[in-house]
């Protein structure tokens, strides 16, 4: 996506345009499933100085508006991608932590519907699968380790 796109969507969400919040946007596009550390690193390469919290404001404004999407995989530190409304999952490596997407198991949003909604109105299912991604495997062999 280029520049003048992002910048459209930062407007439509109400914020200003920033070169941060620019460089964050294509940061994550580029390589999605980033830490919040990795992001800032993706940053400071193409800006130079960015303060650790400036990132994170720039992180939680772009989520608030819904520019990005947080995901939280157990035992892992939030990772960050462009929202797109696919209704995509996630397939994650126990071994390396690599993250990724892949789409809905079936049907419509949100994939899965609960024996009981306890009254909520859900519109969204989180699937995440577990294993382990073939580099890894490769790498736990017994003839890889001779």
């Amino acid at each position: 996506m280029d520049e003048e796109m992002y910048a459209d969507q930062l407007r439509d969400a109400g914020l200003r345009v920033t070169q941060p919040r620019l460089t964050v946007l294509k940061v994550v596009e580029e390589t999605p499933h980033l830490s919040a550390d990795e992001v800032r690193q993706g940053v400071v390469k193409r800006l130079g100085s960015v303060s650790t919290q400036a990132i994170y404001d720039v992180l939680h404004a772009l989520t608030d508006k819904g520019l990005l999407r947080e995901i939280e995989p157990a035992g892992s530190v939030p990772r960050y991608e462009l929202f797109r409304a696919d209704n995509h999952h996630h397939l994650i490596c126990r071994s390396c932590k690599k993250v990724i997407d892949i789409p809905c198991v079936i049907g419509s949003a949100p994939c899965l519907e609960p024996f009981s909604t306890h009254g909520f109105d859900i519109d969204e299912a989180e699937v995440t699968f577990w294993g382990i991604c073939p580099q890894c495997i490769r790498s736990e062999s017994p003839t890889s380790q001779q």
